[in-house]
């Protein structure tokens, strides 16, 4: 295999000259299966070879012995490589170059090991380790609410890098109010207020666990949003069908990402229901499509249109990667793992860029507001619009009413009683 994609013969014979080269070889085989891409496959022998050495400076003999150098070698490689000044996300994929597989290779070679996935960009990993645990363990919170608390403390974390504070003891009111004056112009008024609270709760944690002299909490203030405040972002359906005409259905992100759009304006769906469909909530006997866990704490079932079934046996035939995970919308690349709601989102908002539709906060909820908007202009009654797309209160849905300009029109001109 390593002839496929090596051209000179004497680089296949530097490597399985290695003291890893049998390994390597077999890893690249397993890569092959896995319907890894040919970078892929030449990233990943780059590295092993790499590890190779670091095994053999560090006195390795079996390959038992390779398990606890793997993160000494993580360790280094970002020591070398992922330099401070790089955004959390650049290291992050520095990171995923070494640990996956320096990983996948030992699950290979070595009977019974599953290591654990290492990430970086976990703000306060120095004073704060136990903060993420104690939301998740304690709290029960889920991993799309604490993927919105990682998103502010990253940003808390990097002020105060800037600002010279590498002690969370030397926190005070004015620090905390010079962030949040930084933050406003990039937030909204709900990104303002999830960040407020964000803080709240850490700095509690802080004080709970004697970091902190004092509860600085209430130093933050709590954001203010009123009900009803905002408009829906729904777009027309002539820029839903150029998104959905733009995407290369030739390529397997392509077949992924058109059956995930079809289910958004389908449907309405959120996107985290997208990323927990499985291939057991398909009905294909009778047609149907199980939504199991929405937000309101109910499941739905829905007619599954012959457009959307086609786009998905399409993708399930030429798309999706050989895995055993029984979740339905996968990742292209290697490591393969379950898509994301956060994954799904930014994929929308990649095809919405691309047609080159203008949306404020583009993303999955576009898509669901669309849906809505056009039950709206369809004359469909709010509570039955309300059950479709799972909302859980009847106001959620009445903020479409400011929008159905039919019904708005025979208001303004006296025809209220048949309006309403």
């Amino acid at each position: 295999m390593l002839e496929q994609h090596f051209a000179l013969p004497r680089t296949v014979d530097r490597i399985r000259a290695l003291w890893l080269g049998a390994a390597i070889d077999r890893y690249v085989i397993w890569l092959e299966e896995q319907r890894a891409s040919a970078a892929t496959v030449k990233q990943h022998v780059r590295t092993l070879v790499h590890f190779n050495a670091f095994a053999i400076a560090h006195g390795a003999t079996t390959w038992d012995d390779l398990p606890a150098l793997r993160e000494p070698f993580i360790a280094q490689w970002m020591k070398e490589r992922g330099r401070d000044d790089r955004s959390w996300r650049a290291r992050g994929v520095v990171h995923a170059h070494a640990h996956a597989p320096v990983t996948q290779l030992l699950r290979l070679i070595v009977p019974g090991y599953v290591g654990t996935v290492q990430r970086v960009g976990v703000p306060f990993l120095g004073g704060a380790a136990g903060f993420f645990p104690y939301l998740r363990d304690e709290r029960g919170l889920r991993p799309t609410t604490l993927h919105g608390y990682l998103h502010h403390l990253r940003a808390f974390e990097a002020y105060l890098q800037r600002v010279g504070i590498s002690d969370l003891a030397e926190l005070t009111p004015a620090l905390l109010s010079t962030f949040l004056t930084e933050r406003a112009p990039r937030l909204g008024a709900l990104g303002m207020r999830d960040c407020s609270g964000t803080l709240r709760v850490f700095l509690r944690y802080l004080h709970r666990q004697g970091a902190t002299p004092s509860d600085l909490s209430r130093a933050v203030p709590s954001g203010r949003s009123y009900r009803q405040a905002t408009l829906p972002r729904a777009i027309a359906w002539s820029d839903v069908q150029r998104v959905l005409d733009g995407v290369d259905r030739r390529s397997a992100v392509g077949k992924r990402d058109y059956a995930l759009l079809l289910l958004l304006v389908s449907y309405g769906l959120r996107a985290r229901e997208i990323a927990a469909l499985r291939l057991d909530d398909l009905d294909w006997p009778q047609a149907q499509l199980h939504v199991p866990l929405r937000k309101g704490g109910h499941s739905t079932v829905y007619p599954l249109s012959a457009t959307v079934g086609e786009a998905i046996i399409d993708y399930l035939r030429a798309g999706r990667p050989a895995v055993d995970d029984r979740l339905l919308f996968h990742t292209v690349k290697m490591p393969y793992g379950p898509m994301t709601d956060s994954a799904v989102s930014k994929q929308v908002a990649a095809h919405l860029r691309a047609a080159g539709v203008q949306v404020p906060r583009a993303g999955s909820h576009t898509l669901r507001h669309t849906c809505v908007q056009r039950l709206v202009d369809a004359d469909v009654p709010f509570k039955v619009i309300g059950d479709y797309v799972g909302h859980r209160h009847a106001v959620s849905t009445l903020v479409y009413a400011k929008v159905a300009l039919h019904r708005l029109r025979q208001l303004a001109i006296g025809e209220a009683e048949e309006a309403l």
